[in-house]
């Protein structure tokens, strides 16, 4: 059964963050709200949790899963960033986009698309995110907690693809008994997911209409 943790919107607590980050660096698996939906995480370097997250979602290793940075620093360190794709995405973060990049060698291979060789990143534009990365130092494992289409397109129907349309009462319900711990922070669950952009080629390419894919449109603006 996971432990539940209630964590202030904006002003996380310490000591619960404390405990979180202990259990995330010894594997554990959690369940947290990001600025789109609902995920399923844990930390990146985490082997075994990486594993159970793909259990979970009955993903295959060669899908690839979306991870969480703190800023655009932190980006170029897991994924090789041109200037073209610089200019996007710090017109865009944080926010709900997703942004496909070549990987560098800190992104674990469990993470990565094995044949492209690239990886999702996201900085969303939430505190309790923006807290557990801070406190953990190192990106998280984000990936929807209630839809099949979070991180590729035709994705197979996993044991969560029931909970679409869950509240957040239903969510934590069907999901208590799979992961370690669940962060509340009061919030109820998004449905729409982040828009993707795929920034691997000298032609940014909008790989799926999400939160916000008017913005992202706009790259080509001076």
């Amino acid at each position: 059964m996971a432990i539940i943790y209630e964590v202030h919107p904006v002003t996380p607590q310490k000591d619960r963050i404390e405990k979180i980050k202990a259990s995330l660096k010894a594997g554990a698996v959690m369940l947290y709200p990001t600025d789109t939906v609902y995920a399923i995480g844990c930390d990146i370097n985490a082997k075994s949790a990486v594993e159970r997250v793909r259990q979970i979602k009955q993903l295959s290793n060669d899908k690839p899963l979306t991870f969480l940075c703190s800023s655009l620093s932190n980006i170029a360190e897991y994924a090789i960033v041109t200037n073209e794709a610089y200019r996007i995405i710090k017109r865009l973060i944080p926010g709900p986009y997703t942004f496909v990049l070549p990987a560098t060698k800190l992104v674990p291979r469990l993470v990565m698309n094995p044949k492209r060789k690239t990886t999702g990143i996201r900085v969303p534009d939430r505190p309790i995110c923006f807290t557990l990365l801070e406190a953990l130092g190192n990106p998280i494992i984000s990936t929807s907690a209630h839809m099949t289409t979070d991180d590729d397109e035709g994705e197979a129907p996993s044991a969560t693809s029931k909970t679409q349309n869950f509240g957040k009462a239903e969510l934590f319900d069907c999901l208590e008994k799979l992961v370690d711990i669940i962060v509340d922070d009061g919030s109820d669950p998004g449905y729409q997911v982040s828009t993707i952009l795929d920034l691997t080629d000298k032609e940014p390419v909008i790989v799926r209409r999400g939160l916000g894919w008017e913005a992202a449109a706009a790259w080509a603006e001076p």
